[in-house]
């Protein structure tokens, strides 16, 4: 969150990470709460050659302190970084003007999603919980539907990625968009 937020109002450009293998390429992208994330290059370096300078440009007072916070083990990776624009997501919960074909679309993907549960149909239950309990900690309805957290809010997070949730500090709500799939489907 903190790396997220500094590469997008720009005080943070580099990342240095400890991993037992690469685990991010060059070109690749991260959506998070600050927008989409590139990275721009990965390489391999010692710990001891991180400067006061590089610390500071990922975000930490000096290279020392850096350092103490890196994985005890693993190689160090120097990784540069980029904003690449705001979350598609954002804009995307926010069209609430849904075409026959965008609810056609949505009911395709939703139904998927239902499918490929191991736990059965979940999606339309979540918006309606979710619409019924606006911004109510993930564990409370994670423990309504009589699931665990880490897997409920997995599933949450499918949502989100077509625009129909939006998350926030403690809970959820269902996204304007998510309002207007919910008045139009045929999927009841």
């Amino acid at each position: 969150m903190k790396v997220a937020q500094g590469v997008a109002d720009g005080s943070v450009s580099l990342a240095f990470r400890r991993w037992r293998k690469q685990d991010v390429v060059p070109g690749q992208v991260f959506t998070t709460s600050a927008g989409l994330v590139r990275v721009d290059a990965v390489e391999v370096v010692e710990a001891e050659s991180i400067t006061d300078e590089e610390a500071v440009r990922a975000g930490w007072g000096d290279a020392e302190r850096l350092r103490k916070r890196l994985a005890p083990e693993g190689e160090t990776y120097r990784v540069e970084l980029s904003w690449a624009g705001p979350d598609p997501r954002v804009a995307l919960r926010a069209s609430a003007d849904l075409s026959a074909e965008d609810v056609a679309d949505l009911d395709r993907r939703l139904e998927r999603l239902d499918r490929a549960a191991s736990h059965g149909p979940w999606t339309l239950h979540y918006l309606d919980l979710i619409r019924e309990h606006p911004q109510r900690r993930a564990p409370d309805l994670a423990e309504i539907v009589g699931r665990e957290t880490a897997p409920f809010k997995l599933d949450v997070r499918k949502l989100k990625n077509l625009g129909l949730t939006i998350s926030f500090p403690v809970g959820y709500e269902v996204s304007p968009r998510g309002l207007a799939y919910l008045g139009q489907t045929t999927r009841r």
